[in-house]
Parts: structure tokens; C-alpha cells; sequence
């Protein structure tokens, strides 16, 4: 099967979810193809890990500020998706581990990045996540880093997820998504969790302000949406020698029913 390059555009948060799931429903069904995607999300959105508790969530100040909450197919933590490039990998993996798969999507991430100046590196190690989990902090996602995930001098920009499918044939099909943070927005997360005192809400502001950077700050101007879909799809280009077929989706009907 070939692969494909989808740029959705700026989608809302449910639409974004359930396309990811109908893409690699679309695979295990063995009608879809792999699939590279990029995309933004309006109104903005806060998405939760499969698993995580929505009384995690202050419901009454996401709704006053318009933002959207919506529950991600994939584990990890909350996300509030403002200013980022999301990416969508939909493949069967051929009996590779979850940390593998990782590893893969990350070098070409890397090889993407780079290519617009950012001296971006893979994380080495993996924080203990069930004692991590249980810590004030660890409600979002950005206030840690697991194992290769990508920084930059130390600091997280990029966080994913990872989900597998079971196809007729025996075959895993994997489903991983990530944030790619293009400005600052992002550590204003803080601001929509139910917390237990205003002190742990300070606390968790300066950690996301020393465990995270953003594209803007890495490369000191401001960078679009468009420039790092393109480099994305030069990172997987060049890393996994692979030439998808690109489609342009933004002002078009999308093809996968959902």
C-alpha cells in the first residue's frame, strides 16, 4: 500500500479525533491506506488521554472561554491544543514494540525539524509513569517527558500518544499523535484544571515554563503552521525514504467517513 500526506487544515476537536480513528479503522478494515496527517484544531481544545478523569477538568471555565474538551483515542495526559502543528501516523507496524514505533516517528520528526534550524534531540530515558501519575503535576501532559519524545537543551516540544488496532489478519495497526508547539499557548492549560489550591496552580506554571519550549522561542521568530507541515513531510521523506502521495484536504471534501 502507499502512503499518503494529509494536511487536513484547521479542523474541530472531535472532527480530529474521529478522523484519526477512521483512518486506522480504514486500515485494519484493509481499505485505507498508511497516512501521514498534520493539522490545527478552532476553537481550540483540550484533549484528554483515553483513560484520564473529565473531573480533572474545570468544564465551567473551558466553556466561558470557548474552548472545546474532547477525549483522545490514545493514553497520556491533558492537552491544550492552541498554538501547534498536530501529526497523525496511521501504519501496520510488522510486529514492531510500542517504543520502536516511537523511536521511528521521532527520527523523522527530528530529521523534519532540524531542517528548519531547530537542534531538536530524542529523549534516552523513561520517568517511572505509575508513580509520576500520581503527582499534582502529571495531569498534564507537557509537565513531563517520556522516552523519545523530543527537546530541545532539555525542554519538551513535542508530546505524542500512541493506540494499537488488531486487524482481521492477526497484524497490529498503530495510531500515534502528537503536539508540535509552535507558541507559548499551550502552558495556559494550567489555567483549566481543577487543582487543589492556588499554590500547586503556581507550581505547575513554573514547571511547564522550565520543562517546555515552543518552535517560536527555539528558532527566535515566528513560525507558521504551513512551513512545518512542510518539513514534517521532508522528515519522513528523507528518514523513511518513502514518497506519500500528498493531499492537500483543506478545502476539500475529506474522504474517510466519520
Amino acid at each position: 500500500m502507499n502512503w499518503q500526506f494529509e494536511n487536513t487544515g484547521i479542523r474541530s476537536g472531535v472532527f480530529n479525533m474521529e478522523y484519526d480513528i477512521a483512518l486506522a479503522r480504514a486500515l485494519v478494515n484493509g481499505v485505507g491506506n498508511p497516512t501521514i496527517r498534520v493539522y490545527a484544531w478552532q476553537p481550540y481544545a483540550i484533549s484528554l488521554g483515553w483513560n484520564q478523569s473529565m473531573d480533572e477538568i474545570d468544564l465551567a471555565k473551558t466553556s466561558a472561554s470557548g474552548i472545546d474538551v474532547v477525549r483522545r483515542p490514545t493514553g497520556g495526559r491533558a492537552i491544550l491544543h492552541s498554538e501547534e502543528l498536530t501529526y497523525s501516523v496511521v501504519m501496520r507496524v510488522k510486529g514492531k514494540n510500542v517504543l520502536t514505533v516511537y523511536d521511528d516517528i521521532s527520527q523523522a520528526l527530528v530529521t523534519g525539524l532540524q531542517g528548519l534550524g531547530a537542534l531538536v534531540a530524542i529523549e534516552k530515558s523513561q520517568p517511572h509513569f505509575p508513580s509520576l501519575y500520581r503527582t499534582t503535576s502529571a495531569v498534564a501532559c507537557f509537565s513531563s517527558t517520556g522516552r523519545y519524545e523530543i527537546k530541545y537543551h532539555g525542554k519538551k516540544l513535542v508530546g505524542s500518544a500512541q493506540r494499537r488496532y488488531v486487524a482481521d489478519d492477526g497484524e497490529e495497526v498503530v495510531l500515534q499523535h502528537g503536539s508540535i508547539l509552535l507558541g507559548p499557548d499551550h502552558k495556559q492549560m494550567v489555567e483549566f484544571l481543577n487543582l487543589p489550591s492556588e499554590g500547586e496552580r503556581d507550581a505547575l506554571r513554573r514547571e511547564l515554563n522550565e520543562k517546555t519550549t515552543e518552535l517560536s522561542t527555539v528558532l527566535n521568530r515566528m513560525i507558521t503552521f504551513e512551513e512545518v507541515a512542510e518539513a514534517i513531510l521532508q522528515g519522513f521523506q528523507k528518514t523513511w525514504s518513502i514518497a506519500p502521495e500528498v493531499v492537500n484536504m483543506i478545502d476539500e471534501e475529506l474522504k474517510v467517513n466519520i
